[in-house]
Parts: C-alpha cells; sequence; structure tokens
C-alpha cells in the first residue's frame, strides 16, 4: 500500500511539474494567451438585446445609478507655471512687486474600468499635469499615474493603488439606439458627484473638430465643465462612453453633450495597457469627399462613399490596387460616407491584417484585399 502510494504521489507530482513548464514555455499548447504587457481584467455585460430596458418601476433610475456611480471619480491636476523671466528685472520689481508662479490647477472625472486600478478619462483633463488627484466616491484620495495617453482619440488611462476598488460595467455601445435613455455621471464645476439624465441625441457625430477620430455618441443629458472624462451609462448602470465635450455659447450645458463610445474606449486601453500605445491602421490614401464635380472629373457614376484623389507609392493601398480616382464605399462591410468616416473606420482596422474594401472604380464595383500598415505618428509641431 506504501508503494502504491509512493508510486502516486510521484506521478501527481511530475504531471504538475510538466504542466507548469508547457504553461509557462508554451502557453498557446494549453489555449492560454502568452502574457504581453500588463495584465488587465475587464468587465463586460452580457450582450443586450434590441433597445435598452426602460427605467425601474416608478420612472426612477436609482438602481442605474447606484450600480455606476461608485466606479466614476473626481480627477484634480495641478501643473506649476512658466516662471516669468521679468521677474529677476528691478523694474519690474519696482512697479509690480514681487510675483511667484502660482500652480495651474485643473479638474475632471474619470471611470475605474478594472480591478487592477486602471481609470479611463480624457486625454485633456491630465496633458501636462506634473500631479494627479483622484477621489473616490468613498470619499479616499490618492495620487494616480499616467499609463499612456491618445491625443487623436483625447483619452487617457491613469492607475492607482488601492484595495477593494469599485468597477464599472462595460456595456456595448453598438447596441445604442437614438432616443435610449442615458445617464451622465462626473463631477460639474467641482461642486461633488452628480447624475443627469437624458437620451441619446444622435449616434457617429464627426467632422467636429474636436479629435482626429471622431465617432461620437450625442446625448442631451447635462454635461457640463468638469463632466469630462466621467461616464454615459445606460439605464442599467453600464457604461456606453466617456463624456468629453460640450457645444455651448456660454459655458454651461445646453443640451449637446459629446460621449467617446465605450468600443472606442476599451481598443484605446487595451492597446496603451498591452503596447504602450495605440496600433492604428493605414492604407496611404489622400481622400476627399465625394462632389459631383470630382466625380465628373474621374468618370465615376457613384452617389456616395469617399473618392481617392492620390495614392502613396508602395504604401498599402497601391499595393492592393487602389487608384486616384476610385471610390471606396465600405470597409470591412462597413459603409463610409465621408472622410472622417473613412479614417476612423481604416484606424479601426489590425495593422498587418488583410480586410476587404469595396470599391467603385468608374461604372464597375470592386472587392479589393487590403493589408493595412501601422499609422504614422503625426509630427509635432513647433508652436
Amino acid at each position: 500500500m506504501k508503494r502504491f502510494w509512493l508510486l502516486f504521489s510521484q506521478s501527481v507530482t511530475i504531471l504538475l511539474a510538466a504542466y507548469f513548464v508547457v504553461g509557462t514555455l508554451k502557453p498557446e499548447w494549453l489555449g492560454k494567451r502568452p502574457f504581453s504587457g500588463s495584465s488587465i481584467s475587464l468587465i463586460e455585460a452580457p450582450a443586450p438585446g434590441l433597445g435598452n430596458a426602460g427605467p425601474a418601476a416608478g420612472g426612477s433610475f436609482s438602481a442605474a445609478a447606484k450600480k455606476a456611480s461608485p466606479a466614476v471619480v473626481s480627477i484634480n491636476t495641478s501643473k506649476m507655471a512658466e516662471r516669468d523671466p521679468r521677474t529677476d528685472d528691478p523694474w519690474f520689481k519696482f512697479f509690480f512687486g514681487e510675483r511667484g508662479a502660482q500652480a495651474q490647477v485643473g479638474l475632471g472625472s474619470g471611470v475605474i474600468v478594472s480591478p487592477e486600478g486602471y481609470i479611463l478619462t480624457n486625454n485633456h483633463v491630465v496633458e501636462g499635469a506634473d500631479a494627479i488627484e483622484v477621489t473616490l466616491n468613498d470619499s479616499r484620495h490618492v495620487q494616480a499615474q499616467v499609463i499612456g495617453t491618445d491625443p487623436d482619440s483625447d483619452l487617457a488611462v491613469l492607475k492607482i493603488q488601492l484595495d477593494k476598488l469599485p468597477v464599472m460595467v462595460l456595456g456595448s455601445s453598438d447596441a445604442l439606439q437614438v432616443g435610449d435613455q442615458v445617464l451622465a455621471i462626473g463631477n460639474p464645476f467641482g461642486v461633488g458627484q452628480t447624475v443627469t439624465s437624458g437620451i441619446v441625441s444622435a449616434l457617429g457625430r464627426n467632422q467636429l473638430g474636436i479629435n482626429t477620430f471622431e465617432n461620437f455618441i450625442q446625448t442631451d443629458a447635462a454635461i457640463n465643465p468638469g463632466n469630462s472624462g466621467g461616464a454615459l451609462v445606460d439605464v442599467s448602470g453600464n457604461l456606453m462612453g466617456i463624456n468629453t465635450a460640450i457645444y455651448s455659447r456660454s459655458g454651461g450645458s445646453m443640451g449637446i453633450g459629446f460621449a467617446i463610445p465605450v468600443s472606442t474606449a476599451k481598443l484605446v486601453l487595451e492597446g496603451i495597457v498591452a503596447d504602450g500605445q495605440v496600433k492604428r491602421g493605414w492604407i496611404g490614401v489622400e481622400p476627399s469627399d465625394l462632389s459631383p464635380e470630382l466625380a465628373e472629373t474621374f468618370g465615376v457614376k457613384a452617389d456616395h462613399g469617399v473618392i481617392i484623389t492620390g495614392v502613396l507609392q508602395n504604401g498599402p493601398a497601391a499595393q492592393a490596387g487602389i487608384r486616384p480616382g476610385d471610390v471606396i464605399v465600405q470597409v470591412a462591410s462597413k459603409p463610409v460616407n465621408n472622410v472622417s468616416e473613412l479614417l476612423t473606420s481604416v484606424a479601426m482596422l489590425q495593422p498587418g491584417k488583410t480586410s476587404s474594401f469595396s470599391v467603385l472604380r468608374q461604372d464597375r464595383q470592386l472587392a479589393l484585399e487590403v493589408t493595412p500598415g501601422l499609422r504614422p505618428k503625426p509630427k509635432q509641431v513647433e508652436r
């Protein structure tokens, strides 16, 4: 009997050792994804049905607010002001006195999206900040570290080190419909966490001149200064977007606010955490919005799409057979109607992975396979 147990224990030990070695060196043999970059755990809601469920009995959104609010944080930033070189001038001191540099302070909001402490917010909230303090809804305060930023989408990823963090459940912004009810949660004007309600006023807003890549959710839920980086949630309390901007003539809410869809925010988050940057697709073309004049110039019989007026030699588009005068009408089965939509659709493609493009060439429709490259980083402009 002792010999049997000895043999059994040795066999189990050998099997566990082999499993550990294979799991470490060849995780794909076990169906595991090899580790790349930092780890992140996201909580995603189940696939929704058509539209959003209505509010709770009595028209109250208290359940959604109670679920989502703990994961929305207030962000306070500070930046030391540049020292005025004139302060060393004795005549300047004589007329204006001693003037010390005063720190510039900023206010915004953020959303905790993982138990590891990752926070999504807007890039313009933390850009250039020397110190970032995060205040949770339970009054805990902690300094935050910037993991990465993506100015093209105006998103940034922060990280804090605290235990028992509340986490926002990620919803499906692709399932949103105009008229769905939503809540905006943030810290407007620094008065404290505030919940406002409204509906989805429009989807896919672009050409606003706010970001390089624009695909905004428009809402009439009140969004004010300080709400930037906060949460736009559905009536189930799931994250639908990151509140980013408002249209206003007074500085306050006028019923037109814009949020970055959570589908975009998730791609940015995962790219920054895994690789330190967001890898976007690029095909090397010069696009223009289709107009009757351009269609006549190139002899194209098309009434929608984006016309290509230039193609980079040996670029991904040229290698796939795209020519000047072609009209791109679909990218990966998604229709494109203007330059902004084409730019966003191509940027969403994975570099090195072939995708299908539907192209109109004069009176013929072609299906071309394009392998996008990695979008070059924009050159910094000296100011």
